[in-house]
């Protein structure tokens, strides 16, 4: 066997972590000075030291990565026109296709939070009204926003970064970079744009159908009267809450669309790598979502 062919063959040992050797009494190794062949594995050691990052090591590489993605967005920009029919044709995938979904949790949502409600109130004292009081301000504060939000970020954020991956892994978004396209501003920022807008609006008709939803529950099995329901919505209401509301459906909108963005955009391999980086977008998304959540109440309430 060749010198060369035999180093190779070493050095994918080496690599893999299959290969050692004795030193003592071993000057040379299959023709090679046992030193050389020392320095060779000391070498791909340190590889594999320096590419396994700490937690966070790993996690700041990241951010600072999604940081200078989202100033990338704004650099050498389209023509306004370009982005509004853009921004159009997102506002209809992001929105209109997700109204089924929405709607259906919604409904479901405030009717089972009814009936539960008035199944936990047993006492006396309590009257029927606070059922609807309790639907009201869970709909309103944390199940129209933050539930729709995660909701969508399993349908919409997988499908973002479903999307850009598969641009990146057929080599259409290089194409784009070749012609002198901004293609992270033409592909991402009308699509965060368009869940700004959007999602706001299906917060609003998630939160509609989460309290019809309880209002035909409770009427329908009779746990409250409509009276006593209408009654319970107008009781100790905080009209804060309302814009509260729309303001985390804001922020959930650009985590969302952002960070699915992001990991479709960075995608590397092949279909397999698609399916992790979609994965990736609605664990990361439904997280940040949760903290934001967290730090906004904190804030704003």
């Amino acid at each position: 066997m060749p010198k060369v062919s035999v180093l190779s063959y070493f050095s994918n040992k080496i690599q893999t972590g299959r290969f050692t050797f004795k030193t003592a009494g071993n000057p040379t190794f299959y023709g090679f000075p046992t030193e050389v062949l020392m320095k060779l594995q000391l070498k791909w050691l340190l590889l594999e030291l320096s590419q396994k990052r700490s937690f966070p090591s790993s996690f700041m590489n990241r951010l600072g990565k999604y940081l200078i993605f989202l100033g990338s967005l704004f650099k050498n920009r389209e023509k306004m026109n370009v982005y509004l029919n853009r921004v159009l044709d997102e506002c209809i995938l992001i929105g209109v296709d997700s109204v089924f979904i929405v709607s259906i949790v919604s409904s479901f949502i405030g009717a089972v939070t009814c009936i539960q409600t008035a199944y936990n109130l047993i006492s006396p004292l309590i009257p029927n009204s606070t059922i609807a009081l309790i639907v009201r301000d869970m709909t309103v504060l944390e199940l129209a926003p933050t539930i729709t939000c995660i909701v969508l970020s399993g349908k919409v954020g997988s499908s973002i970064a479903g999307g850009l991956g598969t641009m990146r892994i057929t080599e259409q978004i290089d194409a784009l970079e070749v012609m002198g396209i901004n293609a992270a501003s033409y592909l991402v920022l009308p699509k965060i744009i368009a869940a700004v807008i959007v999602f706001p609006m299906l917060v609003i008709l998630s939160g509609f159908l989460s309290i019809y939803g309880g209002y035909l529950a409770g009427t329908l099995t009779g746990a409250v009267t409509p009276t006593e329901y209408v009654y319970g919505l107008r009781d100790s209401f905080q009209p804060f809450n309302v814009p509260f509301a729309l303001i985390k459906s804001v922020v959930f909108a650009f985590l969302i669309s952002s960070i699915s963005s992001f990991q479709g955009f960075y995608t590397k391999g092949g279909a397999l790598e698609v399916g992790q980086s979609s994965t990736n977008a609605v664990t990361n998304s439904c997280i940040s979502v949760l903290l934001a959540d967290y730090m906004l109440a904190q804030l704003l309430l």
